[in-house]
């Protein structure tokens, strides 16, 4: 079986079946992406990304029909369990782009129009049920100029955004082990070192996405600034153009802005400990050969309440701090909590705590689901009661973050009085919005569950107010609803009746109401 596409790209786009132009069409804009084309329940693959869909996912890879007189290699999934797929191409390092049907296939002539809506990446998912709920998804690009580095780390799910820069290849090293990103992105036109070439997640930018000038102005547009100084990095130029690659790229992938992105952190290798890459194995801080957790140092560390929370501390045991303020300040915390068991208390309400990091994060990137809503409404409920554990010691540490937990409750309101306890998944199941915060949703809710009523109420009101007993209110594919009068009433018909059509013994006719109904 033939299965190279490159035989296609020398065969005149003619002698392919117009859907295959289309597939080869827009294939071509994701050369080194899988492609799922939407065919009505199935997202199918074909040539060379259906031959690696196959070998990746074990499912049966089959030659359909031909075009340009080769056989189509073709793979398929059904789109109703495309989210178990995707996790397991994401975990082997592969971007997919989601090709759906935007056309109408009653209105079509030739294959239905076709637009990819969606490019799903390593570095880049934020699909709660793509993403490992205590680890950071982290999506890194790297800027370098005469063995000096510049770093850029994006977590999108959670909107954390830093930067730091290295001089030499072994900060490099240390740095990209420390962050294990899902995704990193590179100058197609440098060489890579040795150990990083056999990476997962490898993604090559063409040179004038590292232009300096380009990227720092894109970083400018997000924050909407003149200069960068109040970040403290406006002169770390090879840290900028990294955070400029990086946001070009999101922008790029998710094809929207990024309002939950709002800040930049630079990072200093001076401020922490350097761990090589032997060091971080043989201390086995999240990492056991067994594969197990519990015999890590993070697994027996990590009695976090939230995800969040195991996020933070996952990141903190990567990255030892050596100022010593810093950490004479979490310790004093520590003491604190500890005292009369405050951490139980503090704890107990932490337990119904959502993910709101990147339940926010979804609802600026406008891929919230109802079920991230009621999460929001619970965490937002807890805050005073959080709060109020927290003022009960007078440490001006814990005081402060009671002040920054801050206190939502014209939002908890909207939320409770919008969502229904126990929404379903997907938005599009409907039954969402809570009855009664909606008077017109709940007279669309009446019609679509009381249609047939309507009409027999509608038709007894007509035949009351125009006295006409055989007045009828029907309906017919062609025309629509109506309501049909015998020429015989002619002299009655009122005002407010436009004329719809005319019949041998009748006039069908329509008003204002049956025509928003």
């Amino acid at each position: 079986m033939n299965t190279s596409v490159k035989s296609d790209k020398k065969t005149s786009p003619t002698q392919h079946t117009p859907m295959m132009q289309q597939y080869l069409r827009i294939k071509a804009d994701y050369p080194e992406t899988l492609l799922f084309y939407r065919m009505g329940d199935f997202y199918e693959l074909f040539y060379d990304d259906a031959v690696k869909a196959a070998q990746l996912l074990d499912i049966t890879l089959t030659a359909r029909g031909q075009s340009a007189g080769e056989p189509i290699a073709m793979a398929g999934i059904p789109y109703h369990a495309a989210e178990s797929y995707l996790a397991r191409l994401l975990k082997c390092g592969m971007s997919i782009a989601i090709c759906e049907q935007i056309g109408d296939p009653n209105t079509s002539k030739g294959p239905v129009e076709r637009k990819v809506v969606r490019i799903v990446t390593p570095g880049t998912v934020t699909d709660e049920a793509l993403l490992e709920e205590r680890k950071e998804n982290l999506l890194v690009a790297v800027c370098s100029e005469r063995q000096k580095y510049g770093i850029a780390s994006l977590d999108l799910g959670s909107g954390r955004f830093t930067v730091i820069e290295v001089s030499s290849d072994d900060q490099l090293l240390s740095e990209l082990n420390r962050l294990n990103p899902a995704e990193l992105l590179f100058n197609e036109e440098v060489t890579l070192l040795p150990s990083l070439k056999q990476r997962s997640g490898l993604c090559r930018r063409p040179p004038w996405h590292f232009d300096a000038d380009s990227a720092r102005q894109r970083v400018l547009q997000q924050f909407n600034t003149v200069d960068l100084k109040g970040f403290g990095c406006d002169t770390l130029t090879l840290a900028v153009t990294a955070a400029g690659v990086l946001l070009q790229y999101v922008k790029d992938t998710q094809q929207s802005a990024l309002p939950h992105i709002q800040g930049l952190r630079v990072e200093y290798s001076h401020d922490a400990l350097i761990l090589d890459a032997a060091s971080r194995r043989n201390l086995e801080l999240d990492f056991h050969p067994s594969g197990l957790m519990q015999y890590t140092l993070l697994g027996v560390l990590d009695k976090t309440a939230t995800a969040m929370g195991s996020r933070c501390l996952r990141r903190w045991l990567h990255r030892p701090l050596r100022d010593q303020a810093l950490l004479n300040q979490r310790y004093a915390v520590i003491t604190a909590l500890l005292t009369d068991a405050l951490f139980q208390s503090v704890q107990t309400q932490l337990r119904h705590v959502g993910d709101i990091e990147r339940i926010s994060s979804r609802i600026a990137l406008k891929s919230a689901r109802p079920r991230d809503l009621v999460v929001l409404r619970q965490t937002l409920a807890v805050l005073p009661e959080l709060q109020a554990c927290l003022a009960v010691h007078e440490l001006p540490e814990l005081d402060r973050l009671a002040q920054q937990i801050g206190e939502y409750p014209e939002l908890v309101a909207l939320l409770q009085q919008a969502i229904i306890d126990n929404p379903p998944v997907l938005i599009r199941d409907g039954g969402v919005i809570a009855p009664g915060y909606s008077a017109e949703l709940d007279e669309l809710r009446y019609l679509s569950q009381h249609a047939d009523q309507f009409l027999i109420d509608l038709e007894a009101r007509e035949k009351a107010a125009t006295g006409i007993n055989t007045l009828k209110v029907n309906y017919n594919r062609v025309h629509g609803y109506y309501i049909e009068i015998s020429h015989q009433h002619s002299t009655k018909i009122p005002a407010h009746y436009h004329r719809k059509q005319t019949l041998k013994g009748a006039e069908r006719y329509i008003t204002d109401e049956l025509k928003a109904f």
